[in-house]
């Protein structure tokens, strides 16, 4: 007998179509709300029919059973499970004349909407590639594709069984590591990351794990002002990405 696919449901215009846009996921089927269809969605259905997968229209309520949501926005598609990454597919894959490669690196988060808005980010700053640990962290699910608006689609993302030997063989290749962290006395914008940089964004409520943190280079903090004292973590990790891409893309003339 041959071994059995997994698949998971894509749902959400943005998801499904940068996943036919960036081929790395089998395709067994979409599926469309029997509705007036958007030009969005016609996109969508001209890149099925040009890769030959099958489309099925259906009713909004069997796609929300489909889909597990009403947020599917008239969309959804069978698929096969995210395609993650190794290490060596990262590393191997940074050009030998880019002297700042940057990392992501994603301990302890477990909300779907804040890896989702995390990724998102790092697409947009051209994040080389993000590492989750296997436990303590959401997995990339359809939800996370839709809430990165399908960003999720197009990173190499690796999950890893241990996070601290992780960074440890990163600092052996010559990468170095910075650990968001509030109570840090050292500014974010008066911290160098241009190079080969890993920045480290710690979870929703306690942060990076000690021991993760204890293995950082060195630790930054965003400075604030104002009665609320902590910044949401994917906010955190938009603010240290631009820093480090303004660092690395934007002079001062």
């Amino acid at each position: 007998m041959g071994k059995t696919v997994k698949t998971e449901i894509l749902f959400g215009i943005n998801s499904v179509l940068e996943a036919l846009k960036a081929g790395r996921r089998d395709f067994f089927g979409v599926y469309i709300a029997k509705e007036k269809i958007s030009q969005r969605l016609e996109r969508i259905l001209t890149l099925a029919e040009r890769k030959k997968i099958p489309v099925e229209r259906v009713e909004p309520s069997r796609l929300k059973s489909l889909t597990g949501t009403d947020q599917h926005q008239g969309i959804g598609a069978r698929t096969g499970l995210f395609p993650l990454s190794g290490i060596s597919d990262i590393i191997d894959n940074i050009r030998p004349d880019d002297t700042n490669p940057l990392l992501l690196v994603i301990d302890n988060i477990m909300d779907p909407h804040n890896l989702g808005a995390l990724v998102r980010t790092a697409i947009c700053v051209g994040v080389n590639g993000i590492i989750i640990p296997k436990d303590r962290s959401v997995s990339p699910t359809p939800a996370v594709s839709r809430a990165s608006a399908g960003a999720l689609e197009h990173v190499r993302l690796v999950r890893v069984t241990n996070m601290v030997n992780t960074i440890e063989a990163l600092k052996e290749k010559g990468w170095w590591i910075a650990g968001m962290e509030k109570a840090s006395d050292r500014s974010i914008f008066l911290s160098d990351l241009t190079g080969h940089i890993a920045i480290v964004i710690g979870g929703e409520e306690k942060g990076i794990r000690p021991l993760v943190k204890k293995h950082c280079d060195f630790l930054m903090s965003i400075p604030q002002l104002g009665p609320i004292n902590s910044l949401n973590a994917s906010v955190a990790g938009a603010v240290a990405m631009y820093e480090a891409f303004r660092q690395r893309h934007l002079t001062v003339s």
